[in-house]
């Protein structure tokens, strides 16, 4: 048994094993029906009740939920090679998620990250900038004054917009409606597999595995027709397909056609709905805070006037960058992933068996009231240059930590916060409906149902 990451000093002997505590479960089950029913409550208050490092079982699958953000860093930097993502919940999905960058391993995940960061960083990060505002400009003059809108199906078509533009320089206008609604069959399909004790193939015919492989094949169907319109042509337009059909092994050879198809599925999912519901929730938060919105507002007539806002006009939008950060804290659209141990080995004084899963909750994490005065409430004026000192390495992980922390967490940092600004700056929000939205427990925090809000037009400088 491995002892790597005890925290003994140096020369010491290691602390003898302990046992982290287990809520009570149910037979067989263990604790799937808990996980399953409400996800969110069940981890916030685990990690409340029993601490850093809770003993979970789903069916005969020996799990532990970590919180600690000491025990954290082991998992996911200083013992990060010893964890692998975690089959338990990842064999559901294999037919959607592919062998794209999202849930490759080892080299080929070496490969594939190395040849993508590019697209996320530097002067080609920065060029996405007019896209995001053209974008959001074009679907604010739809807007109706006056009226009440659901946030949810316009910031899903804003980002599959902006996804498509950016990262493949493709217009998908004709198919947001159809992406959407896809997406809506396989992430209820999730929801409905994440509690499951066993593996059903995805050849079963039952009802839900039959929209599934429906929903599957029609996103694929577009991401084929992407890649097919980009083969062949010479010119590097600056985007990540370009970059990927460019790559070449050692041995010369470019991407197979499943690989291939597997990164820009990947890529063009992740990039749309985890800014998606950012945005929407963020904009849900807004429209109860009007102070907020006019602050954003007059920061941004300040900085640029009625101009399009840039890149580079960022770093002194300090309101907004306040609101994104609070809305990452309260909302993180990745509210929970997992590992699972290769080895044996240790977190802490915690023997940690190989194959052992281990979830990290972000959304019970953002929520801990020792790392967070008020936890439930969205403040972005909590985040002052105190606050950002004294809070651990990991009691903030909204892009997950180590070496793979989410590849376009500077792409989402940039996009929301275009986006806020341009939206308060030319329109105001009221909440209407209930105030606290329901969360739905799948791959990303969706809102369970409509995100109403009123939309009146502000007055141009």
């Amino acid at each position: 048994m491995s002892d790597a990451g005890t925290s003994t000093t140096a020369g010491s002997p290691p602390r003898p094993a302990r046992i982290a505590p287990m809520p009570k479960g149910l037979p067989i089950l263990g604790h799937l029906v808990d996980i399953g029913l409400d996800p969110f409550t069940a981890f916030e208050k685990w990690s409340a009740e029993y601490g850093d490092i809770v003993r979970l079982k789903l069916g005969n699958w020996p799990t532990l939920l970590v919180s600690g953000s000491d025990l954290i860093e082991q998992v996911l930097v200083k013992q990060h090679e010893n964890f692998t993502k975690h089959r338990f919940f990842w064999r559901h999905v294999t037919l959607a998620a592919g062998t794209g960058l999202f849930t490759s391993e080892g080299a080929l995940w070496q490969r594939q990250r190395k040849l993508a960061a590019p697209a996320f960083a530097g002067s080609r990060l920065t060029s996405y900038d007019t896209a995001m505002t053209e974008i959001t400009e074009r679907m604010l003059e739809d807007w109706p004054d006056g009226e009440v809108i659901d946030l949810l199906p316009q910031m899903m078509g804003l980002g599959i917009r902006i996804a498509a533009r950016t990262m493949f320089s493709a217009e998908l206008e004709a198919d947001v409606k159809v992406i959407d609604d896809a997406m809506n069959d396989i992430l209820s399909e999730i929801t409905r597999r994440y509690s499951r004790l066993f593996l059903i193939p995805d050849a079963v015919p039952l009802p839900g595995h039959i929209r599934y492989r429906k929903a599957v094949a029609t996103i694929e169907n577009i991401v084929t027709r992407i890649i097919a319109e980009r083969q062949g042509g010479t010119d590097d337009r600056g985007d990540l397909i370009s970059m990927l059909l460019a790559a070449r092994d050692e041995q010369g050879q470019p991407m197979t056609p499943r690989q291939l198809r597997d990164e820009v599925l990947t890529m063009l999912i992740a990039g749309y709905e985890t800014s998606a519901v950012t945005m929407c929730w963020g904009l849900h938060a807004l429209s109860q805070r009007p102070d907020l919105q006019d602050a954003i507002a007059a920061e941004v007539r300040e900085i640029v006037g009625d101009g399009p806002i840039r890149h580079e006009n960022l770093a002194q939008m300090k309101v907004t960058e306040n609101v994104v950060i609070e809305t990452l804290r309260l909302y993180p659209a990745a509210w929970a992933f997992g590992r699972e141990a290769k080895a044996d080995c240790r977190i802490g004084d915690y023997d940690v068996p190989a194959g052992t899963t281990v979830y990290i909750s972000s959304w019970a994490i953002h929520r801990n009231p020792a790392y967070y005065e008020d936890p439930l409430a969205f403040k972005p004026e909590r985040w002052t240059s105190e606050l950002r000192k004294s809070l651990p390495r990991f009691g903030y992980l909204p892009f997950g930590g180590g070496p793979r922390i989410c590849i376009g967490n500077r792409f989402a940092m940039m996009e929301a916060m275009l986006l806020i600004g341009t939206i308060c700056r030319r329109f105001r929000l009221e909440a209407h409906g209930p105030k606290s939205l329901k969360p739905r427990p799948t791959l990303t925090l969706r809102p369970a149902g409509q995100v109403l809000a009123g939309v009146s037009r502000r007055e141009t400088a």
